[in-house]
């Protein structure tokens, strides 16, 4: 006590009013202080600081200076759908500190000035000195110097749900709350000092781009690159042939429109909001848009024991009995819990055995108790027998019980503990932890004179453990096929953990670590060993963000499981942030994805949704792209050939955002691919060497079949609208046989994609030949046999997909 007091500068006597004063100007207040948040109004704009957006941007701007008011206004209607969702994200990613300072307690009872009395919490500082009670909450980090009977429960920042009993130096963390007992202690740490102070520093650090932002933003970047190169290109070319400025400026506008995929956005975030809804049928609750592909990326899964991948229920498998019902009586009677309606009230140990041992009948007085401590490792209950006789019953660590006992009840016979019948107990209890069962063995005794606990009758032993969740050794083979790595991370013992990895195929050729070890490790032989980690036992939540850091920065995509506040660090800068449906709100707001039912297969469909919803953003980013490419071509290549364009750029946007909006979207909800979880996960771009040879070769065959039909068509010396009009209805047509192509080989085939081809169908006939539609598109009529002629010529975009098929393969 004295050294703390000493080292402190402070006494039992609490300091001065003056000291306080004066340490509270050095250390300031014991609170959490946040960040100051961004204003909504830059957070709003800063929405629009982006490749894609400024691109749709200088779209609509140019659209705007040559007349085409209604261009404009659908392109900026994209960009307005794009950035309110990003800036609802990022709104409420701000939550997470709220949540920290809404945990921390308001008041605390000090001794200042040899007095006790109530002050605000924020007012404390550095040696303190803090009375402790039955019911209060710990308002600082402590070093307790008096504890008496004191347990207090840190799940809300560790996660861990049992009772943690307290004694003299030991830590006492802010928003810990007292139990039982009584205690006094120094305060050690304030604010943002404090372990709940660091971790909300840690959860106001910026988020890491998801990889899907990485990968749209670099697809921006390349689509940014084209258009300024080609815009610049065939806007000097037009020149030096002499056409007016304007006309210049025109087909310019025309093909940055035309290189820019408008309904990119769009179609993206309202992809990303039905994987997000589709996934919260799951019992998986996507907190933010772009973390729903975050999934499908993932490549480690660093999952919790207990709870997720475990029943999170202490169960009674195994028993060994001298006698049965003695040991039973034991196991009901010497026993603090209680069973309501089925749930377990008090210690899960002492509920698993009460829950066991259950149907044996018999009440019996208590008169004394000897608690559990950790000196001791056993409990002691004593109770009237009859009017002359008391019994004793003690259980606890099975080596300590039987060290305690003189005598063995072998179903009513009580004989001697002998030397070779003490071994075979202790063989059976080496059995029984060898398959990482938490032993405890029971004893009784008549009558209580001297030592309660000593000359002992053995009766029996029971094993004990969370049992892995049925369902999640599936889980994991499939993780597996999928080829995720998935990791244990545990707090329990290095035997237990291994039994259980074992059990659901975690544990197979792979290491094992406890959380001492890894804090030998030097980081360099950690990032040598890291990936052949399987199992990681005895480890604190903190050293959770050792272990995510160390992953990512092997390149790995990484999904961290968690439900305290002191998981908060960890699920912050995992790649995705998983947290417990019963979890702390920290926890929750810190994460990217909540697990209403704490199950790890949960996180297997999730990922599998992820990578479905990844698989249908690469089919209606090549659909999309494709159409883009194939309309370049088409106005470079009658540039070139000294034609007049084919399309407007009111058409051009037709084709982009309408002719585009239905069938991508409905690519966006295609089935998933037979073999989705069958292939190792993807972290390469969305547009791949071989996608963007499709979309080459696709565009090409687009751009050639619209300028061979355009030429023919003016040679016939038709008038140059109702050929633009047969040109640009070709384009159209080539776009809903395309989205044919982009059809998903999957078992649930979607009805959507043929609704939504049909229906851009229909709207291609409206603007054709309703007379208000033909004044804004500036198109015209069309006759049975230029639809004969259409339809043959899209159809080779059907052909030219099977070759390129085959190419591949």
């Amino acid at each position: 006590m004295s050294d703390i007091l000493s080292k402190y500068n402070t006494s039992l006597n609490g300091l001065s009013a003056g000291e306080v004063q004066k340490r509270q100007s050095k250390y300031g207040l014991n609170e959490i202080t946040e960040k100051k948040p961004t204003p909504l109004i830059i957070l709003f704009l800063s929405q629009f600081i982006d490749v894609l957006i400024a691109l749709l941007i200088i779209a609509a701007i140019a659209s705007f200076l040559i007349g085409d008011v209604i261009d404009a206004g659908v392109i900026i209607l994209a960009v307005l759908l794009n950035t309110i969702m990003g800036f609802i994200q990022e709104y409420r990613s701000q939550k997470a500190v709220e949540s920290l300072k809404n945990l921390i307690s308001k008041s605390a009872i000090v001794k200042r000035d040899n007095k006790i009395s109530e002050i605000d919490a924020k007012t404390l500082t550095i040696g303190d000195i803090v009375v402790l009670e039955e019911g209060c909450k710990v308002p600082a980090d402590l070093t307790l110097i008096e504890a008496h009977k004191l347990s207090c429960d840190e799940s809300g920042l560790t996660g861990e749900s049992e009772d943690v009993k307290k004694e003299v130096d030991d830590m006492m963390f802010m928003d810990s709350n007292v139990l039982s007992g009584t205690g006094i202690g120094v305060v050690t740490n304030i604010g943002m000092n404090t372990e709940m102070g660091k971790i909300a520093g840690i959860v106001q650090e910026e988020d890491e781009e998801t990889p899907l932002a990485k990968r749209v933003g670099k697809l921006g970047k390349i689509l940014s690159a084209i258009a300024i190169v080609v815009c610049i290109a065939i806007f000097v070319l037009e020149l030096f042939k002499g056409v007016p400025i304007v006309e210049t400026f025109m087909t310019a506008v025309s093909l940055a429109v035309a290189a820019i995929p408008e309904g990119l956005p769009a179609v993206l975030t309202l992809t990303l909001a039905l994987g997000m809804s589709e996934m919260a049928k799951s019992q998986a609750i996507v907190r933010k848009l772009l973390s729903v592909e975050t999934l499908g990326s993932c490549t480690v899964i660093c999952s919790d024991k207990t709870g997720t991948l475990t029943e999170n229920k202490m169960t009674v498998v195994e028993s060994y009995y001298t006698n049965k019902d003695k040991t039973h009586l034991i196991g009901k009677l010497c026993n603090n819990a209680s069973i309501n309606h089925d749930k377990i009230i008090g210690d899960q140990t002492d509920g698993a055995i009460l829950k066991h041992c259950d149907d044996y009948d018999c009440e019996l007085e208590r008169i004394d108790e000897i608690p559990l401590d950790s000196n001791r490792k056993m409990m002691t209950t004593i109770h009237r027998l009859d009017d002359e006789n008391d019994i004793v019953l003690s259980k606890g660590a099975p080596e300590i019980i039987l060290d305690k006992c003189k005598y063995i009840d072998n179903d009513g016979t009580i004989e001697i503990l002998e030397a070779k019948m003490k071994e075979t107990q202790l063989e059976k209890i080496g059995e029984m932890s060898v398959h990482a069962l938490r032993v405890i063995g029971f004893a009784y005794k008549i009558n209580s004179t001297g030592n309660p606990e000593t000359d002992l009758t053995f009766t029996g032993l029971l094993g004990l453990m969370d049992p892995p969740k049925k369902e999640a050794a599936k889980a994991v083979e499939d993780c597996i096929n999928a080829g995720i790595d998935v990791v244990m991370i545990t707090g329990d013992h290095e035997k237990t953990a291994c039994a259980i990895a074992k059990k659901l195929g975690i544990l197979t050729t792979g290491n094992v670590i406890t959380g001492r070890e890894l804090d030998e490790l030097s980081q360099k032989e950690y990032l040598n060993q890291a990936e052949s980690i399987q199992v990681y036992a005895r480890v604190k939540p903190a050293q959770k963000m050792r272990i995510v850091e160390t992953l990512k920065e092997l390149d790995n995509i990484v999904a961290m499981t968690g439900d305290g506040v002191n998981d908060a660090p960890a699920l912050k800068k995992a790649s995705i942030g998983v947290a417990m449906g019963d979890g702390t709100d920290v926890a929750k707001e810190a994460s990217d994805m909540i697990l209403q039912n704490n199950d790890f297969t949960t996180i297997v469909k999730a990922i599998e949704g992820g990578r479905k919803i990844y698989d249908n953003i690469k089919r209606f980013v090549k659909y999309q792209v494709s159409t883009n490419v194939g309309a370049i071509l088409t106005i470079v290549g009658t540039s070139l050939l000294n034609l007049p364009l084919p399309f407007n750029p009111a058409q051009l946007l037709w084709l982009n955002i309408v002719m585009d909006g239905p069938p991508a979207q409905m690519l966006g909800i295609e089935g998933a691919e037979r073999d989705l979880m069958q292939r190792p996960p993807e972290t390469g771009d969305i547009l791949t060497k071989n996608t963007l040879l499709q979309i080459l070769f696709l565009g090409l065959v687009m751009a050639i079949g619209t300028i061979c039909v355009f030429t023919y068509e003016i040679s016939t010396g038709i008038p140059t609208q109702k050929a633009m009009t047969i040109a640009f209805t070709l384009f159209v047509v080539y776009q809903l046989f395309n989205a044919f192509n982009g059809r998903a080989n999957s078992e649930k085939s979607s009805k959507y994609l043929y609704l939504g081809i049909i229906l851009s169908f229909l709207l291609q006939l409206l603007i054709i030949y309703i007379p208000q539609l033909q004044t804004i598109f500036r198109t015209t009529s069309i006759g049975i046999n230029d639809w004969i002629l259409i339809f043959i010529v899209a159809s080779t975009i059907i052909i030219a997909q099977k070759i390129m098929d085959k190419v591949i393969r």
